[in-house]
This record gives C-alpha cells, sequence and structure tokens, in this order.
C-alpha cells in the first residue's frame, strides 16, 4: 500500500512537472535590440547616459497567461554618456569594480492587459543599484517588431535613496543633480501574442 501511495505521488509531480514545463517557456532579452538610457540634470546642464549592454531573460505560462519570473542585469561599466569623465564619475558613484551590476529581479505582476496589437503590464520588482536594493513599481507598454517584443517605458528615482552620491566634477564646480529618469526598451525574442 505504501508503494503505490509512493508511486502515486511520484506520477503526480512528473505530470504537474511535465505540464509546468510545457506550458512555461523561457524568453532572452535580445542584448542588441535593448537598452536603458538614465537621464539627469546638473547646475550646468542636462546629460544623459546609455547602457551598452542588457542581458537577461524572462518565463511565462501561456496556459495561466502568467509571467513567472524575470531577470535582468546590466554591466555598470556598459553605460556610456560620450564623455570620459562622465563616465569614470558614474563607475565610481555605483562602485562598478564591488558592484558591477544593476540587476532588476521581479517580485510579482500587478496588472497585465491583453489586446490583439500590445500587451500593457505593470510590475513590481526589487532594482539593485551600488549593492543596495529598493523595490520598485514600473509601468511597460509591448508592441511586436520584427521577430520581438518591444517594451517601453520609463521610471524616476533618486540616487540617494539607493545610498549613491550625485557625482561632482571640476573641482565641484559641476554638481549632478539626486533626480534621474530611467528610459528603457526592451526586446523579448519569441513573445507568441496569439498564446496569451
Amino acid at each position: 500500500m505504501k508503494i503505490l501511495i509512493n508511486k502515486t505521488i511520484l506520477f503526480i509531480a512528473f505530470a504537474l512537472f511535465v505540464t509546468t514545463s510545457v506550458n512555461a517557456q523561457t524568453l532572452k532579452i535580445n542584448p542588441k535590440s535593448s537598452f536603458v538610457i538614465i537621464q539627469g540634470s546638473s547646475n550646468l546642464h542636462a546629460w544623459e547616459s546609455k547602457t551598452q549592454q542588457i542581458n537577461g531573460q524572462m518565463t511565462v505560462n501561456y496556459s495561466s497567461k502568467q509571467v513567472q519570473s524575470m531577470v535582468v542585469d546590466i554591466p555598470v561599466k556598459s553605460i556610456k554618456s560620450g564623455e570620459k569623465l562622465m563616465d569614470s564619475k558614474t563607475y565610481d558613484a555605483f562602485n562598478a569594480d564591488k558592484n558591477p551590476n544593476i540587476q532588476f529581479r521581479l517580485v510579482e505582476v500587478n496588472n497585465l492587459q491583453i489586446t490583439p496589437s500590445n500587451i500593457n503590464v505593470t510590475v513590481t520588482g526589487n532594482l539593485t543599484l551600488a549593492g543596495v536594493t529598493k523595490r520598485i513599481t514600473l509601468k511597460a507598454v509591448g508592441k511586436p517588431k520584427g521577430e520581438s517584443f518591444i517594451f517601453t517605458g520609463n521610471v524616476s528615482m533618486k540616487m540617494t535613496d539607493f545610498k549613491i552620491s550625485p557625482p561632482t566634477a571640476m573641482m565641484g564646480m559641476l554638481k549632478v543633480g539626486d533626480a534621474i529618469n530611467l528610459k528603457f526598451e526592451i526586446a523579448v525574442d519569441g513573445v507568441q501574442l496569439s498564446q496569451l
């Protein structure tokens, strides 16, 4: 009797695993078509830097129409402004040798609206900057483009919320403002809108 119960439990567990594996699909973020622009201000002029590399993936369960997980990693030293001094100050502010990546980890999907032509989604996740993790909520709109689905949006925050000291330069004559805006465009390959 005990052997029969054990076999039944194993069969159910296997069936659940197979069902989950079939329904869930891991989709890769396309690093060549994805970017984040960091926009900010200073006492002299506005500035912006752009990431040159984004890595990550998301797992979608088409049966339950749920995003089960999403991870995004951005190497700090892939952030470029076109000015070497600015880039150096950025890496110092992030303490890039100790904290080489900006990370986002999905916690939950707050809202998901699917139409025949796009996806509107609001998510909450843990964002890690300079080794400090804060929970943030962001909205994105996804639209098909070629073989990818492009999710766009933006989120504003303060550097000091992540214990980052706004950079200064030219012996303190240039002072960067605390507030920044992250404007993102994330390309995800393999999204099957017809299955959602």
